[in-house]
């Protein structure tokens, strides 16, 4: 698989690729076997009680909520949670911008998702004015040091960056309007953010080259083409959780439940188990 990693690197956006080499063959059977693997993977993660954050950022419609859906498809939703992330409210506006992630932060056993994240301060606030220079430019030392804080603190940190071409939005876009049980998901802010096009690639080009670090490396993903992009991010996000975690102690099936269900249905029924 291509390396889509970043740890420092000065990017330039308009000499990145929005497709992926060539398409990924077989990406649903693909994603199927992945979907099963961070399965098993989440199940030893939570018996390790490791703790991991998976940050999603990207232009509207880029695919981050697909691929979230297929990634968490048959994770435990006990110990795996989804955070959309909007505009502060009032009572957040009163505190630091990262005072409201504190408390969304996974304890021992879980993996929290964050569908956009506290980098909404150097991208919406920074190119839609909602904070000033100085605030947006001193917030690349304050992430890096919040995260810095995290992983020694043990919490692995995977952020993950949709790249969407300009054509490939306004033609989803448009299919979101042409098809009735999508058009929910375009909002006005959907539209004004296109408007600013060209500010927030600027803006996402100095995030991904200022806080690509060693213990928070940023992971680029060509989205134009949804399969290949959803088979790269699991495939990223699983690959990392197998350098800290061991499935082969992991039983899909309880060794406890499975002595009763012998006892209980007969040894056939395992005949079609993969466990």
């Amino acid at each position: 698989m291509k390396d889509f990693k970043l740890t420092g690197q000065t990017v330039d956006l308009s000499k990145t690729a929005t497709l992926p080499d060539k398409p990924v063959k077989d990406s649903r059977g693909k994603i199927k076997d992945l979907q099963l693997e961070l399965l098993r993977q989440h199940l030893a993660f939570y018996k390790e009680k490791h703790r991991a954050i998976i940050v999603f950022e990207g232009t509207d419609a880029s695919g981050k909520g697909g691929a979230i859906r297929r990634l968490t498809r048959h994770l435990d939703p006990r110990s795996a949670h989804v955070w959309p992330i909007g505009a502060p409210d009032a009572h957040e506006k009163q505190h630091h911008y990262l005072q409201r992630f504190w408390k969304k932060l996974p304890t021992h056993g879980e993996i929290t998702i964050f569908d956009r994240s506290w980098y909404g301060r150097v991208l919406v606030e920074r190119v839609e004015n909602f904070c000033d220079e100085d605030a947006w430019k001193r917030a690349y030392r304050e992430i890096n040091e919040f995260e810095r804080q995290l992983a020694d603190d043990g919490v692995m940190i995977i952020k993950v960056f949709f790249h969407l071409s300009k054509e490939t939005q306004r033609q989803r876009l448009v299919d979101r309007i042409q098809e009735p049980t999508k058009r929910w998901k375009i909002t006005v802010s959907d539209l004004v953010s296109r408007q600013y096009w060209d500010k927030y690639q600027a803006a996402y080009q100095d995030m991904l080259t200022n806080t690509a670090t060693e213990v928070a490396p940023w992971h680029v993903i060509p989205a134009d083409d949804k399969a290949s992009a959803r088979y790269y991010t699991l495939k990223i996000v699983s690959d990392i959780l197998a350098k800290h975690v061991d499935t082969a102690k992991v039983s899909l099936l309880a060794p406890d439940v499975a002595a009763m269900v012998m006892e209980q249905f007969g040894p056939e029924v395992f005949q079609t188990e993969k466990d």
